[in-house]
């Protein structure tokens, strides 16, 4: 019998992405994040390498800088002003376990998978955690017997 096979963070990862750009206004992100759903987005170069993170986190402090400034308006904050740029990442042949290390570890909500300097997705702690039940039902499957209902 073939032992389940543990996924990789290529294999679990995201890859139809929102991106967001250096140069677009921060309000302007925020805005996607909220109409998305989401809680951060990765930011690219024309390349589409990773330059940076923007979380609400990130966009919540420039409101309570604004609020803190007297909030008067007097220039328009890019994403680039306001991104994390130390990026933890992963590689993509990261396996389940690693990941489930890096999660705990870091205590971030989500990893840029980097390739070749390239963002190629992006892997989420419920991603891991996703993979993590399929891959226990496959090894519990690996030992169900179909002819011994009691399961030996």
């Amino acid at each position: 019998m073939v032992r389940p096979k543990v996924p990789t963070a290529r294999d679990i990862m995201t890859r139809s992405l929102v991106t967001l750009r250096p140069e677009m206004p921060a309000a302007e992100a925020a805005a996607i994040l909220v109409r998305r759903g989401i809680s951060g987005a990765p930011v690219v170069d024309e390349e589409g390498s990773l330059i940076g993170l923007l979380s609400e986190h990130d966009s919540l402090r420039a409101v309570a800088a604004a609020e803190y400034e007297g909030d008067n308006h007097d220039r328009v904050e890019s994403v680039a002003d306001l991104m994390t740029r130390e990026c933890l990442t992963v590689t993509p042949d990261l396996d389940l376990f690693g990941l489930a290390h890096e999660f705990l570890r870091k205590r971030v909500r989500r990893f840029p998978v980097v390739e070749g300097g390239r963002l190629i997705g992006q892997v989420s702690r419920r991603d891991a955690l996703r993979a993590a039940l399929e891959l226990r039902r496959a090894f519990a499957n690996e030992h169900n017997y179909p002819d011994y209902p009691e399961g030996r």
